[in-house]
């Protein structure tokens, strides 16, 4: 249940930022028009083949994390970080927000630009991107929600054409 939230949520998250920039989805409905034609329907397999609907599902994982504090870890040992002592036995969290919309790492960082993202589809970006946490205790599903996402985005954007009504701001 809690990945069909999810999925969900990134959806919802997705179609505001397209509904709000309407040449981006024009750009993702070109693409896939273009793989695909009018007359095939989008497929698992086809996202894989549109890197910029990737770049659009990753753009918005960076700007709405579905947990944008990663699982708490424990210090096993003293550490310093950005020059504080952290004592042994520490719990810390990661703030995966506040990294991932961070204007020092991100140019026009709370604008949704998934261009920004083309080229390291499959990569964490010098750990500036990073969703799904890492290293072992990274979530498990992330292969399986890049695709959901994708392959629910990518048929709804095939299958309808979109506009909002009125000037109202979804987010």
């Amino acid at each position: 249940m809690e990945q069909l939230i999810l999925h969900q949520s990134q959806l919802e998250w997705a179609f505001s930022q397209l509904l709000e920039n309407p040449d981006i989805l024009r750009r993702a409905q070109a693409d896939i028009d273009s793989l695909l034609g009018k007359e095939s329907l989008f497929d698992e397999s086809d996202v894989a083949e549109l890197p910029y609907l990737r770049c659009i599902v990753n753009e918005t994982l960076r700007l709405h994390p579905a947990a944008p504090l990663l699982s708490p870890h424990l210090s096993s040992d003293e550490c310093t970080i950005g020059g504080f002592c952290v004592p042994r036995g520490t719990i810390l969290l990661v703030n995966a927000w506040d990294i991932q919309n961070n204007p020092e790492t991100w140019q026009d960082a709370e604008k949704f630009k998934p261009e920004r993202l083309e080229g390291f589809e499959g990569g964490k970006n010098g750990m500036k991107l990073f969703p799904f946490g890492w290293g072992r205790r990274a979530c498990p599903g992330e292969n399986l929600a890049i695709r959901v996402v994708g392959l629910a985005l990518g048929s709804l954007i095939q299958c309808f054409d979109w506009d909002k009504v009125g000037k109202i701001n979804i987010e």
